[in-house]
């Protein structure tokens, strides 16, 4: 019996350390950050308003503006964040494969799907951006499906984001090649078919809901914020499923703060953090909490599976071949 309330005291104990310490996080922590502005101030706000004992100051960037800062500063030996939260799992995977990140094993991942983040826990993903199609509501065919695109009605009349210039384009095709029912020869069809492609996601809205476009592949929330302001746009979550970017977070290895950036994760990956994402726009990553207007139950939505390893190992030659086939 002694032997046993030994026992439990000692894990009471180091159970209320751990609770302690991510409650009680403080400091300076430094985030780099490509989420929107808005977005990115009130997600700190959120987080201070829980952890008011931590100074959060912040760097917002597109992704590929702040890993150019990020390299220089490894490459002057004085790398300055203690955490990113940017665009993509690609992008995380080339700095573990550095060494540059360090794992967070005690995440609060209970419930996430497996895909999601990182299983040795090196990033975690804080919601999701999906990539599927936008049609013109005037448009003679009601898009279901990816091989839908290929059909005579959408010939010449179909737009896609170029992976050359959008991570989530580059994540897109990785995941359908990954697919047996798709794959390159997928990509072979389109080109075929007539298919363009764009530089970014913004412009394919635009081309389609203007009409010079009948079709376009394209992130979730463009389209189903315009349609909900009336634009004459309509969003499909293809039946095979849809790419994802999950705007992953991670601590770098040579971060000054750890504790407090564990405590930040902790933050996004809460039902708390999960519902903000939701509240600004996105698609929770968290299944159960509510989406936002004009989203399907995420629960309902097929996720292509991917590796993101072997799309870091495959990306220039993705993009090589995209090239190849619609120019750059």
């Amino acid at each position: 019996m002694k032997a046993f309330l030994a026992t439990l005291a000692t894990v009471l104990t180091l159970a209320i350390g751990h609770t302690a310490q991510a409650d009680g996080a403080t400091g300076k922590l430094v985030l780099y950050t490509s989420q929107l502005e808005p977005d990115a101030r009130q997600t700190v706000e959120a987080f201070k308003a829980k952890n008011p004992g931590v100074e959060v100051e912040w760097i917002r960037n597109g992704t590929t503006e702040l890993m150019n800062k990020l390299r220089a500063e490894f490459t002057a030996g004085a790398p300055q964040p203690d955490l990113l939260l940017i665009a993509d799992a690609v992008t995380m995977e080339s700095l573990k494969a550095e060494k540059r990140l360090q794992p967070y094993q005690g995440a609060p991942v209970a419930g996430y799907r497996p895909g999601t983040h990182d299983p040795q826990g090196y990033w975690f993903g804080t919601k999701l951006i999906t990539t599927g199609i936008v049609y013109n509501t005037a448009a003679p065919m009601k898009p279901t499906s990816w091989q839908d695109l290929l059909k005579p009605e959408a010939k010449g009349t179909t737009v896609m984001p170029s992976p050359l210039y959008s991570g989530a384009a580059a994540i897109h095709m990785a995941s359908i090649k990954a697919q047996p029912s798709l794959g390159m020869a997928y990509y072979e069809a389109l080109q075929r078919n007539g298919v363009t492609a764009a530089k970014g996601n913004g412009g394919i809205l635009k081309d389609v809901a203007g009409g010079a476009k009948l079709y376009g592949m394209v992130v979730d929330y463009l389209p189903i914020r315009e349609q909900l302001k009336g634009a004459p746009v309509a969003f499909v979550f293809p039946k095979e499923g849809v790419s994802a970017v999950s705007e992953p977070v991670a601590i770098l290895s040579t971060a000054k703060n750890p504790a407090a950036a564990k405590a930040f994760i902790d933050f996004l990956l809460s039902r708390e953090g999960q519902e903000l994402a939701s509240a600004q726009g996105f698609l929770p990553a968290l299944p159960g909490v509510k989406p936002p207007a004009g989203f399907p139950d995420p629960a309902g939505i097929s996720l292509l599976p991917y590796d993101p390893a072997k799309a870091l190992a495959e990306d220039d030659a993705n993009k090589r071949a995209f090239a190849d086939l619609f120019g750059g």
